[in-house]
């Protein structure tokens, strides 16, 4: 099996693993600081041996500075995980993921706030686009949600899990020498110190269906994905990584339909369409007035 196909397996299986997340943590029912709290202790159950075994724990390794940017980084992606999993029950895990994806423009005006990175015309277009798909979907309220006065809410919990996972994506790209396992060793670590009052407040979790679920989300979700995406990563150029990574939310939407009926209405699918366009078109670069003029020759 060559190397790139080795990694594209690896990808393909992360990004699918993750999709199914929202049904654990939403059958789980359990409160959300408490599933992110054991989603890191049994992420760190197996990122621990795994640094171990790679000597990534030695003495020496990792600067005071560089320990410092993965606690912060840390913060964030725990932020994120938070904001994420509370969006789950009020929009929907499709719009809560599809919402989500709107990371990539995240991280591009941070590097251009704080990292000097240029801001094109084509992403600005990439922006736009996914703006449109976002009013299209905040205008189109599934009934259900609607009553409950959540959906709006959802929908800025997932746009701030995105935010907080760009924020740690920036903080990332200053840890290059890092190895990946030892940041995220690091991360579920700091969710372990920050969540261990609340998770602990909220009770133990009962039932070992429960704790089946819980222990799901922290070594699979978390500890053999990282993994696998880290494997695949090192493998796989920049573009096809960026590609793979749209099954995610594919499998998100799937998922919640055929687990608890939530169907995108046209509009939501619309605007669904819109992002997941416009993320994939800023990941890899496409110039925009090249696809569309192609929309529009083929619209006519």
């Amino acid at each position: 099996m060559s190397e790139k196909t080795r990694g594209m397996m690896e990808m393909v299986a992360a990004m699918m693993v993750s999709g199914t997340i929202g049904w654990f943590v939403v059958v789980s029912g359990r409160p959300v600081p408490q599933v992110v709290f054991w989603r890191c202790v049994f992420g760190a159950l197996v990122l621990l041996p795994v640094c171990l075994a790679k000597g990534y724990l030695q003495p020496g390794r990792i600067s005071r500075r560089q320990a410092m940017l993965a606690v912060l980084g840390g913060v964030a992606i725990v932020a994120n995980w938070l904001l994420l999993f509370a969006a789950y029950s009020q929009a929907t895990i499709s719009i809560a993921t599809t919402v989500y994806n709107t990371q990539p423009f995240m991280l591009v005006g941070l590097g251009a706030l704080f990292l000097g990175e240029r801001l094109t015309l084509a992403k600005l277009g990439w922006l736009l686009l996914s703006f449109g798909g976002m009013l299209l979907i905040v205008q189109s309220r599934p009934d259900a949600a609607a009553a409950q006065g959540g959906y709006l809410l959802g929908i800025l919990l997932a746009l701030g899990a995105a935010f907080f996972y760009a924020l740690a994506a920036l903080l990332a790209k200053k840890l290059k020498e890092v190895p990946p396992h030892l940041i995220a060793l690091i991360q579920v670590g700091v969710g372990i110190a920050t969540l261990s009052p609340l998770a602990l407040y909220a009770g133990w979790p009962g039932g070992a269906a429960v704790w089946g679920l819980l222990a799901t989300i922290g070594a699979v979700h978390t500890g053999l994905t990282y993994i696998l995406l880290y494997g695949a990563i090192q493998r796989l150029p920049t573009s096809l990584t960026g590609a793979l990574s749209f099954i995610y939310p594919i499998v998100a939407i799937v998922v919640d339909d055929v687990a608890f009926g939530h169907r995108l209405h046209p509009l939501q699918a619309t605007g669904a369409v819109l992002i997941l366009l416009a993320a994939a078109g800023m990941t890899q670069g496409w110039p925009l007035r090249k696809h569309a003029r192609g929309a529009a020759t083929r619209g006519a």
